[in-house]
């Protein structure tokens, strides 16, 4: 816990659950009467503002207190890795989603918990689905999202990452980000005095996960107990699938090539939890036998294309087809997170099958993220 002092020259919201002291018993003195507008409004009891005493409890790593971040979170967390949560939170915001995802699908528009609140949504690494349900989902429950393309802010660049988020969060009640190095979304975090919302970066993708998780329940029935076979590569994708096998018990499996296994610092994580079985292995068949879902991603990622011959040929086997979904067994279904490449990593057969719920997969992401920031704004 770290203390930082900061003056205001204009209200400021405080998020604190503790009143601000006042540190100085004799504040400056007003500016002239002639420099101040006329009115009720502007008075010696309303400016100039004193100095302001704000607890500051950041997210992923304690600021100090020479730090120039305006204010830090409190009660509020953010959506960084599903981890952080435990496993009532988790099912809980599950929970939530559902709620509100029948309440949108119904047609009623009287639920709006975000009316009057903005959102930045900054992009360094370009999606349909992020932007369109992050933005989408904000709007229908009342909000505004305000999008930040790379050439907007240009972040690490043009702009440090600290700086861009002590800006954004005196204009926002909430920053999601979608980007490439993992360290970007941990700064924003640390720097920002409002909730930021990991929309995906190179280690993981929280906000996808969430979205499979509702998935599974809405057509299995549940998410524990269940056996997730995930084929091709280690990628961010299965560590935030052995991220949730840290909180949620099930089984999980990694079916990919020899040297495309994931982070094994992840591996151990959710290994040691004692949670969920976990298995990493190099053959396909054996792994998808009796899987409740099959899942599957591209083989090369945004920012791997230039890979993407070579891993053509080291994932060869790795393809889910129907030969592998009918290894699996009738009650398999077909994940994907798209995009997909069809005929490379899933079948064109496969992913129309109609044990494919790839679709309601996707539309998820809109209603559990809408969850995720209805936990952070504490609605």
């Amino acid at each position: 816990m770290a203390a930082i002092w900061t003056s205001v020259a204009a209200p400021f919201s405080v998020r604190s659950a503790d009143k601000p002291s006042l540190l100085s018993s004799s504040p400056s003195p007003p500016p002239p009467h002639s420099l101040l507008p006329k009115g009720p409004l502007l008075s010696h009891s309303h400016f100039p503002f004193p100095p302001l005493k704000i607890s500051c409890n950041a997210t992923s790593s304690t600021v100090s207190a020479q730090s120039t971040s305006p204010t830090a979170k409190t009660e509020l967390k953010d959506f960084l890795h599903i981890d952080d949560f435990d496993k009532d939170t988790i099912l809980r915001i599950l929970d939530r989603a559902i709620e509100v995802k029948a309440i949108i699908k119904s047609g009623d528009r009287s639920f709006q918990p975000f009316k009057g609140k903005t959102m930045a949504m900054i992009f360094t690494k370009p999606s349909m689905r992020t932007r369109v349900s992050f933005e989408t989902g904000f709007s229908l429950l009342g909000g505004h999202a305000i999008y930040l393309g790379p050439d907007d802010i240009q972040m690490g660049k043009r702009e440090e990452t600290r700086d861009v988020a002590r800006v954004l969060c005196r204009y926002n009640d909430i920053i999601m980000a979608r980007v490439f190095a993992h360290q970007d979304i941990l700064d924003l975090a640390k720097y920002s005095a409002v909730p930021v919302v990991n929309a995906l970066t190179d280690y993981n993708h929280p906000c996808q996960i969430m979205a499979d998780a509702l998935t599974m329940i809405e057509h299995i029935g549940r998410l524990e107990g269940t056996k997730v076979v995930y084929v091709g590569d280690g990628n961010n994708i299965v560590h935030s699938w052995l991220l949730l096998a840290c909180v949620v018990p099930f089984h999980f499996v990694c079916a990919c090539p020899k040297g495309f296994e994931p982070d094994q610092k992840t591996v151990e994580k959710a290994r040691q939890a004692g949670i969920s079985k976990i298995e990493i292995t190099n053959d396909p068949k054996e792994a998808v036998r009796g899987a409740d879902v099959v899942y599957s991603d591209v083989w090369a990622s945004m920012g791997q294309k230039e890979e993407a011959a070579y891993r053509r040929q080291a994932f060869q086997g790795f393809q889910v087809d129907k030969s592998l979904m009918d290894i699996a067994g009738p009650k398999a279904f077909f994940m994907h997170c798209l995009p997909a490449e069809r005929g490379v990593e899933v079948t064109d057969e496969v992913i129309e099958a109609p044990y494919s719920i790839v679709f309601p997969q996707a539309e998820n992401r809109l209603h559990a993220q809408n969850a995720i920031m209805l936990h952070l704004l504490g609605k």
